[in-house]
């Protein structure tokens, strides 16, 4: 494929996932009031993702196979987690483990090519931003839950971190992934906010308006800048 169809059929993926995502987030606001805006969102949501997956599928030249690969991993763990958290009946647990599974492949990526929490204090200003949300949210918390989602605090944050402390002495593309993690954070966030403390105004739009964001962005730092 030559560098114009490849940059059109790129053009085209991003309006394509756009349109989904925001049908997604359409979907999530109208499902309370409509049984077709649950319909909506229960396409939508996974479409978007599955998109996102092909842009990091066809992102060339990779930063390098083992990155692009992991990366893949983690958003189809995330896609899996889409499923989950919004089928009907409580799957959060299913959800939380399959988005686990998602940071940790996101974490190995990163770790492809640069030292784990070097420097360290990217990872210590994410920790603490986690333990504060954490702190703030444990009497909302079940108990049967505080071990897993203690775990997930972890793994998130060690993510957002990790991807920091990478930007800093990386290119472009690890500046998109820093991005991307660190919006993946604030998104979680509210997703917790929402469950534990909520429900807070038009939770879908904000949890959606920067999960998607942050998956985009960590997907289009496959392509080495």
């Amino acid at each position: 494929m030559s560098e114009a169809h490849r940059a059109s059929a790129s053009r085209r993926l991003a309006m394509a996932t756009l349109l989904a995502a925001c049908a997604a987030v359409a979907g999530a606001l109208l499902a309370a009031h409509s049984p077709g805006g649950r319909w909506l969102h229960w396409c939508a949501k996974p479409l978007a993702t599955a998109l996102i997956f092909v842009l990091a599928w066809n992102a060339r030249p990779a930063v390098s196979p083992r990155y692009r690969r992991f990366v893949l991993a983690g958003i189809a763990c995330s896609l899996a987690g889409d499923v989950f958290l919004m089928l009907p009946g409580d799957l959060f647990v299913p959800g939380l483990l399959a988005f686990l599974a998602g940071h940790a492949c996101f974490i190995v990526a990163l770790l492809s090519d640069s030292r784990f929490a070097w420097p360290a204090w990217p990872l210590f200003a994410c920790l603490a931003y986690g333990a504060a949300n954490l702190a703030l949210l444990w009497s909302a918390i079940a108990a049967p839950l505080r071990g897993p989602v203690i775990v997930y605090v972890a793994l998130l944050c060690g993510m957002g971190g990790q991807a920091a402390a990478r930007a800093l002495r990386g290119d472009a593309s690890a500046r998109l992934a820093a991005r991307g993690a660190l919006v993946f954070m604030l998104s979680d966030s509210v997703l917790a906010w929402d469950r534990f403390r909520g429900p807070l105004p038009l939770a879908g739009l904000w949890v959606l308006a920067t999960y998607y964001p942050a998956l985009w962005w960590i997907a289009r730092s496959v392509r080495k800048a």
